[in-house]
């Protein structure tokens, strides 16, 4: 098995190796803006994109150009990178089997960042790394990095400049420790609600500083747009919710590694977050229903990081030999766990769950839990994945099989 992976350090840059990454993001960014609007003319006129070469081709004429001339003072593979990931990602929102959002335009200041695919050196015994065109710099070395590096990613968060170290490791298919299989609901009052019971109490980070934030935010509307006092309470801002993330991030890793560690096999519902938490505001025409509510709902959502629980789990068992299988989630809440009586009226609350066809009583979430991981074991009673043999590693993305099978 190949593993992928990626150590990330703070930069330690002097003022000038600073201004020359900000000058090096600007340049990407304004490679891929430039780019971004051929394309999407060809586009409008119903023609064909252009092929990254074609691209790669027009580089060299715009660094020739006098208006942006200044190109040609950045490292030129990051240009070509760039461009590499502009033409991933057009060819993914043309995808007709699962097709992603159209890239948008790049503004300043949100998530500058350029890559070097090589020409790098990154000495761990002295703290310090070499970029091509900017030269030595040094970052706080916190731990080891093992492996075949690939490439490195700088970008910059609140003022701090990071750089992504990628590397490669060559592993033997791993068999789990455990043998064991658990079903995961996850929701609102609680992250996960595992099938034996256990429940995740979740971190809520955002809802823990969403009056500091907004106390913020109503500073910042009093003060005149692109001052010095406008820019450094925008910092301030910024500080904040790179904070929250932080902490969402670092909870979920270690929720993520004790849920892997533990068992083999996690069967989850293949909910699409992006969909639930869609703004349900609609048009001026056509005015959306409970508004506020569902907007409470979809701060909720995405302050538990639903999608990010999923993928964590997903990667942490496949290198411990596991496996995440997704089912549909179609009556996971309303179906009876011990007589498989589905209604409606089975769930009075909440929280609550009451069987009008046996009696059975039990928690609304428990009991949604038992019903995932009844769906994961009818798909293995189909053929699937063998607890007690290694796991042989599959594409990252993961099976989706219809539990109706058995």
């Amino acid at each position: 098995m190949l593993k992928q992976y990626a150590y990330k350090f703070q930069l330690r840059p002097n003022s000038h190796q600073a201004k020359q990454m900000a000058q090096f993001a600007g340049c990407n960014r304004l490679v891929w803006n430039k780019a971004l609007g051929l394309q999407k003319e060809r586009v409008e006129k119903k023609e064909k994109i252009y092929k990254y070469i074609e691209l790669a081709g027009m580089l060299v004429e715009w660094k020739k150009d006098k208006q942006t001339k200044f190109l040609a003072d950045t490292h030129s593979q990051t240009y070509q990178q760039t461009l590499k990931n502009l033409d991933r990602a057009l060819r993914e929102a043309f995808n007709k089997k699962s097709p992603k959002k159209f890239p948008v335009f790049k503004k300043k200041g949100l998530k500058d960042s350029f890559k070097y695919p090589q020409g790098f050196k990154v000495e761990q015994n002295n703290s310090r790394i070499f970029l091509p065109k900017i030269g030595w710099l040094r970052y706080r070395n916190s731990r080891t990095v093992e492996g075949d590096i690939k490439n490195v990613d700088v970008s910059k968060n609140c003022d701090k400049w990071y750089v992504s170290i990628q590397v490669e490791i060559e592993v033997k298919d791993r068999k789990h420790k455990s043998q064991s299989m658990i079903g995961i609901d996850v929701g609102i009052t609680k992250l996960a609600t595992l099938s034996n019971g256990e429940t995740v109490e979740p971190l809520n980070s955002f809802r823990k500083y969403e009056k500091r934030l907004a106390f913020l935010q109503r500073g910042l509307s009093r003060k005149q747009k692109f001052s010095n006092n406008w820019k450094k309470h925008k910092k301030k801002i910024s500080r904040l919710h790179f904070k929250i993330a932080n902490a969402r991030k670092d909870f979920l890793h270690k929720t993520t590694d004790k849920i892997g560690k533990n068992y083999a096999v996690v069967v989850m519902e293949d909910l699409k977050v992006s969909n639930m938490s869609r703004s349900a505001s609609g048009t001026i025409e056509n005015k959306g229903k409970n508004v506020k509510a569902k907007s409470g709902l979809n701060k909720s959502i995405l302050d538990q990081g639903w999608f990010e629980f999923r993928r964590q789990l997903e990667y942490k068992l496949k290198w411990r030999g596991g496996h995440l299988e997704l089912v549909d989630p179609k009556h996971t809440s309303r179906k009876c766990s011990e007589c498989g009586h589905i209604e409606s009226g089975n769930r009075p609350s909440q929280s609550k769950f009451e069987c009008k066809n046996c009696g059975y009583s039990e928690n609304a979430d428990v009991n949604a839990a038992k019903n995932i991981l009844a769906a994961g074991l009818a798909v293995f009673a189909c053929g699937g994945y063998d607890i007690g043999q290694p796991m042989k590693q599959e594409p990252a993305m993961s099976r989706v099989q219809d539990s109706a099978c058995a």
